[in-house]
Order: C-alpha cells, then structure tokens, then sequence
C-alpha cells in the first residue's frame, strides 16, 4: 500500500516537472523476468523509471544510502535493496538471483554509479553476470535529457537483448566484458536521439 501511494506521487511529479516521454514501452513485457539496464546521470534515474515504467521492479543501490534509517525504511518498502560496492555483495548476489527466479524485474545501472562511463570508461559487470547466470534478457534503456524542472526527460526502451548462448554458472571474465560492453553499447545508443 505504501509503495503503491509512493509510486503514485513520484510518477505524478516526474510527469509534471520533467515532463516524462516514453519510447519504445511496446519492448516492456507485462510479465516474465528481464533485468533492466539504464544510463545513470542523477539520483532521479531511479525513481523517474521505477515510476514511470509500467513493471514492478526491484532495485540495487549502494549500501551507503542505507545509514539512514529514514531511508532504510524507506528503501525497503519500495523494493531498493542495498549493494556494497568495490567487491563481491554474496548477500546482493543472491537476492538478486532470487528476484529472476521469481519472474519479477531487476533494475541495475551498469556504470555503477553517476556518470560512470565518463569516470572510469567501462561498464561494470554486474549486469551482465546476472544475465549470463540466469539466462534471463536484459533490456536496454536510454534515459535522455537534463534533470531539471520542466525540462522534457525521455526514457527510451530497447528491445530485450538475449544474451543465453552464453548461459553459465560461472561465466569466463573475456564473455563478462563482451556482454557488459554491447549492453552499455546499446544503452549509449538508445540515449543518441534527438532530444
């Protein structure tokens, strides 16, 4: 009941003040297990497409934002569940897992943290580790425009990329980065439309 109020309020604002467009929702499957996998530019990323995509959908963040209780209390009744960054999170790892297992949505941002391309250069390989362990497609989305109030920010859905040829338990660093980097590809080249 609390995230469904919470969800309404954000969408209804996002709608509002940054004037959200979608393209490409047909991609967006109504059921089944996808991983969801988007550029990451402001804290507003999350809500804007957790809001405003028509999926229940669970969300890693970093474990720093967890120290406040608010927050944790928050997080937790809006499916956001923490991540330690800089290492293997065992205990993300398997929620994570559990969430695909379920059939349900799992929202990662592949740079692993704010305008991480531009950071470091590479794609993480988080993402694409739950997509080669479980099989399950990832969909691509680009999320276009600035952050600010009344300017028109556009999420632009990919079709899902199946990536199960490559399905195992423990999948080879060389196949890790190759999947990693056409997810992020894919990404960067749904946010290359005219704004």
């Amino acid at each position: 009941m609390i995230r469904a109020i919470v969800i309404f309020l954000v969408r209804t604002f996002c709608y509002i003040v940054f004037r959200v467009g979608k393209i490409g929702k047909e991609n967006v499957p109504r059921t089944g297990a996808y991983i969801m996998c988007a550029n990451h530019t402001s804290n507003w990323d999350p809500p804007i497409i957790v809001a405003c995509t028509n999926r229940r959908m669970h969300i890693m963040a970093k474990a720093e934002l967890f120290k406040n209780k608010f927050i944790c209390w928050f997080a937790e009744k809006c499916w956001v569940f923490p991540v330690k960054r800089g290492g293997k999170d065992i205990e993300s790892m398997k929620h994570s897992l559990k969430v695909l297992k379920d059939g349900e949505m799992l929202m990662l941002f592949p740079e692993g943290t704010r305008n991480g391309m531009s950071k470091n250069g590479k794609a993480q390989n988080g993402a694409a580790f739950m997509a080669l362990r479980t099989g399950v497609p990832v969909i691509p989305v680009g999320i276009i425009g600035d952050m600010k109030p009344f300017h028109k920010v556009t999420l632009n859905y990919g079709k899902p990329l199946d990536f199960s040829e490559y399905k195992s338990s423990k999948p080879e660093k060389e196949v890790l980065e190759k999947v990693s980097q056409e997810i992020m590809d894919n990404i960067i080249m749904l946010t290359n439309i005219e704004k």
